[in-house]
């Protein structure tokens, strides 16, 4: 049977930690990584009916959405409604993970989710990312010290590519130099061009350990000045990003489309709010799983007929719709719309762990119970 280990490896494959938000808190909340688990349930928020429906079930771990904390805590004591949440969790031996903003972007993400649930094509991301975050390291070392120096640097976190880590490439040459007076050479005279055996080793680091690899190759390095690169790739398009926009297969007009958002999305006790023509005709639909009035002014200027999102403000849509041709809104329950994520998660999960059975919530854990029209 898989372990929490295992199956944290696969959603940190899927919905890699480091794509979070700077503010937010992801990854496993409670668990032993060698613990055994059979049952997976997948929910939007970490609360007390979820977890009882994981104890019902006899489910191992639980996976969700929002985490359960976003702040520093003192004490975890049942007397509060979270404290409960984690000593229900650990006394029937249950897990908690999360994926919150590390799963918003990528594929078979939120929003990703959000545009298949209602029958987009041609999906792609509405703010594509700027280019992969990774560095390739081009290091010249003598072949006697190329294994210490490649050590060195796989240390700090170069050559880890998906599964797999301890990466390079290697191939060897004829170097050659010629210590200049002040030089303290370490191989080789002052004043005299040297030829020695030299290895090329290659490999990719995330951008943002790169003066951690540098640090660890120039202290292993043996050569006084290092022949080094640091290449950072070109600008390529993304198939991940904020957001997402795609077609319809037909032409709707907004009210009609409004009601087939509604439709689409998990029955709810809240209200699906529009700003716009109902007549107006709506073929290209941008949107944004969660909050999402960050992309608002993105969404109109993709050409998108309409914009569907969460937790919209009164002032910058009434601001935009000024605008002329601006496109139309559409305002869903944040959980609704964060819900189209759980079978698309679950079933990736699935798919990639043998072993594994997993259930999604049909709670409905959005905290509007009722709405008046």
């Amino acid at each position: 049977m898989p372990t929490l280990r295992d199956v944290v490896g696969v959603l940190d494959g899927l919905y890699d930690p480091r794509w979070a938000d700077s503010w937010d808190a992801v990854g496993t909340v409670a668990g032993d990584p060698e613990a055994q688990v059979g049952k997976v349930l997948f929910a939007v928020d970490p609360v007390q009916a979820v977890v009882d429906e994981a104890v019902a079930w006899g489910a191992d771990l639980v996976v969700t959405h929002h985490p359960l904390w976003l702040k520093g805590v003192t004490s975890v004591a049942a007397t509060s409604p979270k404290g409960r949440v984690v000593h229900t969790l650990i006394s029937n031996g249950i897990g908690l993970h999360t994926c919150h903003t590390n799963a918003d972007s990528p594929a078979l993400g939120v929003s990703e989710s959000m545009a298949l649930a209602l029958g987009l094509s041609d999906v792609r991301p509405l703010e594509p990312d700027a280019g992969d975050p990774t560095d390739t390291w081009i290091v010249f070392v003598p072949e006697a010290d190329a294994d210490r120096v490649a050590a060195a640097m796989h240390g700090a976190g170069a050559g880890h590519v998906g599964d797999y880590d301890s990466a390079q490439f290697r191939s060897t040459g004829t170097g050659s130099f010629r210590p200049l007076p002040g030089a303290n050479p370490a191989i080789g005279e002052v004043g005299a061009v040297e030829h020695v055996a030299e290895a090329r080793i290659e490999m990719t680091a995330d951008r943002r350990l790169r003066e951690d690899v540098r640090a660890a190759m120039l202290a292993t390095h043996p050569y006084e000045e290092v022949a080094y690169d640091v290449l950072e790739p070109a600008a390529r398009a993304a198939d991940w990003g904020s957001g997402r926009i795609g077609t319809l297969p037909t032409d709707m007009t907004l009210a009609a489309f409004a009601s087939h958002v509604s439709d689409r999305l998990p029955t709810h006790h809240s209200a699906t709010r529009v700003a716009g023509d109902p007549d107006l005709l709506v073929r290209t639909v941008a949107l944004c799983g969660g909050s999402g009035d960050f992309l608002l002014s993105t969404a109109n200027a993709s050409g998108a007929d309409v914009y569907v999102t969460s937790d919209l403000r009164h002032h910058p849509v009434s601001e935009h719709l000024e605008n002329p041709g601006a496109c139309a809104v559409i305002d869903v329950p944040h959980w609704a719309a964060e819900w189209t994520w759980l079978p698309v998660g679950a079933r990736a999960l699935s798919e990639r762990l043998a072993g594994i059975e997993t259930k999604v919530s049909t709670i409905v854990t959005d905290p509007w119970t009722s709405h008046v029209s």
